[in-house]
């Protein structure tokens, strides 16, 4: 089933495998992938984060939902928002970035804030968790925003270009939603 979301500027969208394009706008860039394990990306690399989109949509369950972020004024692809949910325990995953052209407009937290609705009210998950690299404060103060509550530092927690680094979690619980 395709999935379209929408807020008040962005519709959010499966990807399609045309967007590779405007995707790789943003994945090539140093800045953008800073804080991940990916990135900069080559063109393979972002067409196969595509194919890979495209493929988890059609698994039944659905476990992955990798959106596109486009903005509903000019249709331009700026982003994505990912939701991987973690069925045994009725959790997701949230993840996000933009094209830095548009950070600093409430686009990602626009987005987040709407694939969160859907996860909680359309998937019906008990917990939505997020981690960021605590250098990142920008994404911090985006979650935060969202509701989330700080739940802690994960040390080392994942193996980047510079070497270890650690993770903040944050989560925000059905209830609390």
């Amino acid at each position: 089933m395709k999935i379209q979301l929408q807020t008040n500027r962005l519709i959010l969208r499966d990807l399609e495998e045309g967007d590779w394009y405007e995707v790789h706008q943003y994945a090539s860039i140093p800045d953008v992938s800073k804080y991940q394990p990916w990135g900069p990306n080559t063109e393979e690399e972002t067409r196969e984060f595509v194919i890979e989109a495209i493929e988890a949509a059609l698994h039944q369950p659905r476990a992955r939902y990798a959106l596109g972020v486009v903005l509903k004024e000019t249709k331009r692809l700026i982003g994505a928002v990912e939701l991987n949910i973690k069925e045994y325990n009725q959790s997701g995953e949230l993840s996000y970035i933009l094209h830095p052209e548009f950070w600093g407009n409430g686009f990602a937290s626009e987005a987040a804030k709407r694939l969160v609705a859907y996860g909680f009210k359309e998937l019906e998950l008990h917990k939505i968790f997020a981690t960021c690299d605590p250098r990142n404060t920008a994404s911090s103060n985006l979650l935060q925003k969202l509701s989330m509550t700080y739940d802690g530092r994960l040390r080392d927690d994942l193996f980047i270009r510079d070497g270890w680094r650690d993770s903040s979690l944050f989560s925000l619980l059905e209830y609390e939603y």
